[in-house]
């Protein structure tokens, strides 16, 4: 699939949102990227799965680790697909940790896998995580990359949709946008 018919996906099962939408990085923007609603269907949570499988087959991948809660689904489904261990990072007191017994062990190689990038802030803490812990970063893959591949977070980066999204800093709303009662979507409660 290309770009465009993942967007079209996003349409058909409502995960792509218009209103006033305040993004987990804290910017403000106009659309909302709700990759749930597309992942809550079997069918295409295996489909964007295999997608991100297939272009990272020839790499050696001992896990995979996704943060807490919007790449979780999707990396254990790509982990079904490349049959590696999958764990996933959350922020304690808001700091992204690896809890529930995961770890990271020195030398494994590591792909990230997330749903949806903006800035990239919480993929460069869960690539720190796995730097401390003496893992190798083989990759990163995203269903939807925000900033229009403008945010490198690794020289083997996926994005199965990249556009330029528009969005703004908290006190560069726009007087249209900040008319709007604003939703916070996201999974980070800080």
């Amino acid at each position: 699939m290309n770009s465009e018919e993942y967007l079209e996906l996003f349409r058909k099962t409502g995960a792509l949102k218009e209103g006033h939408f305040i993004l987990t990085s804290g910017r403000h923007s106009p659309t909302y990227f709700q990759c749930a609603l597309v992942m809550q269907h079997p069918h295409y949570l295996q489909m964007l799965a295999e997608a991100i499988g297939e272009h990272f087959r020839a790499e050696t991948i001992d896990v995979i680790i996704s943060p807490a809660v919007g790449g979780i689904v999707l990396g254990t489904a790509v982990g079904q697909v490349l049959d590696v261990r999958t764990v996933f990072a959350e922020r304690v007191k808001g700091t992204m940790t690896l809890r529930r017994g995961f770890q990271v062990r020195p030398r494994e190689r590591v792909l990230v896998v997330e749903d949806v990038i903006t800035t990239g802030g919480s993929v460069q803490e869960v690539l720190k995580l796995v730097q401390q812990a003496g893992g190798e970063i083989v990759g990163v893959a995203t269903i939807v990359d925000r900033s229009g591949g403008s945010v490198r977070l690794h020289p083997k980066q996926l994005a199965l949709v990249s556009l330029k999204a528009v969005s703004y800093a908290p006190d560069e709303i726009p007087p249209d946008l900040a008319r709007i009662p604003p939703q916070k979507p996201g999974s980070r409660k800080e």
